[in-house]
């Protein structure tokens, strides 16, 4: 009997046997101020990246400036629903979400939700744009049809990061709480507190729906912390570097991904089955790289980071004016 290999798996192969994973590439972008979460716009080439009080747009190839999304105080995250040809900042100084046109960056409206929306996404189940908003301690789901908040549930915390099972369920984790809560999309009824100890101030978050495993980065003691998306009930526990604040999974893969900018290191974890992990890598990039967002596609990863001042007393490290940049990782 002959045995048939796919193109796809040849390539997979070859991908996973080749030179370890390192940073290939650096986009400058000369504009000052802060940031927060990145984020790869799936099936095309641009990448969306919060900085100061706006989002830049960059080719994701070339690191070209493709334009950037003006007014956005306090800007954290980015979503994107292409169907409807539009994208989501989160604004967390303004207290709500801009829409915005995918095609030609103009700002469509805006959409009041909690205080401090961070996080940001769309659960394509319950067709609804989710705000974790970490100041009012809740959720705020929008019907992005109609622009308008159709449900805040208060989830007894903080919340920083919220994925979807596909299924009706959103996980969220609360930084502050040391806990998972899971939500019923078609109530918006909290149905569970799932305990991550002993893992402390959960950061990123992202989920295997194939073999329902939540993966939540702590960055406190530096645990990647995995429970059951079904039960809540701890599967496992791996050490991590210092000063995570992202989490990104390849379900090709099958590689969970956490960028830790203390360390300035992305540890590499590999899911062998639904019960077994193993820390397979620890990548180098930079010191203050603590958010990251994966391209599925092509298995890169794209970080945010700057050049830093060593930091005085308890302070953080400051960043050097002009020195603001997006890591590209991969092989």
């Amino acid at each position: 009997m002959k045995h048939i290999v796919s193109l796809t798996m040849l390539a997979i192969i070859a991908f996973t046997s080749n030179a370890q994973f390192k940073v290939i590439n650096s986009f400058k972008i000369a504009s000052n101020g802060g940031w927060d979460y990145i984020s790869v716009q799936p099936n095309s080439n641009r990448v969306f990246t919060s900085h100061g009080n706006q989002v830049n747009v960059l080719d994701k190839t070339t690191g070209d400036s493709l334009g950037f999304i003006p007014g956005t105080i306090g800007v954290h995250g980015i979503a994107f629903i292409p169907a409807l040809n539009k994208g989501y900042t989160s604004n967390g100084r303004l207290n709500n979400v801009f829409v915005f046109d995918l095609k030609t960056l103009a700002v469509l409206d805006s959409i009041p939700t909690g205080k401090n929306p961070d996080a940001i996404f769309y659960d394509d189940f319950s067709k609804k744009l989710i705000t974790c908003n970490g100041r009012s301690n809740d959720l705020s789901f929008i019907d992005p049809v109609t622009q308008k908040v159709v449900a805040t549930v208060a989830v007894g915390g903080k919340p920083e990061t919220a994925v979807s099972n596909g299924a009706g369920k959103v996980f969220v984790n609360i930084e502050d709480k040391n806990e998972i809560v899971a939500i019923d999309t078609k109530t918006f009824k909290v149905e569970g507190h799932w305990s991550l100890l002993p893992g402390e101030s959960p950061t990123g978050l992202v989920i295997d729906n194939k073999t329902k495993r939540l993966f939540a980065a702590c960055g406190d003691n530096n645990f990647l912390v995995i429970l059951d998306a079904e039960t809540g009930k701890l599967v496992d526990k791996l050490p991590i570097g210092k000063g995570c604040d992202g989490a990104s999974f390849d379900p090709t893969l099958k590689n969970i991904y956490t960028s830790n900018g203390s360390d300035g290191t992305i540890t590499v974890i590999h899911e062998d089955s639904k019960d077994k992990f193993s820390v397979i890598e620890t990548i180098p990039t930079k010191k203050s790289a603590r958010t990251m967002d994966i391209d599925v596609a092509t298995h890169k990863l794209y970080l945010p980071a700057s050049d830093t001042e060593p930091a005085t007393g308890n302070g953080r490290p400051k960043m050097i004016p002009g020195t603001f940049q997006i890591l590209v990782v991969g092989k």
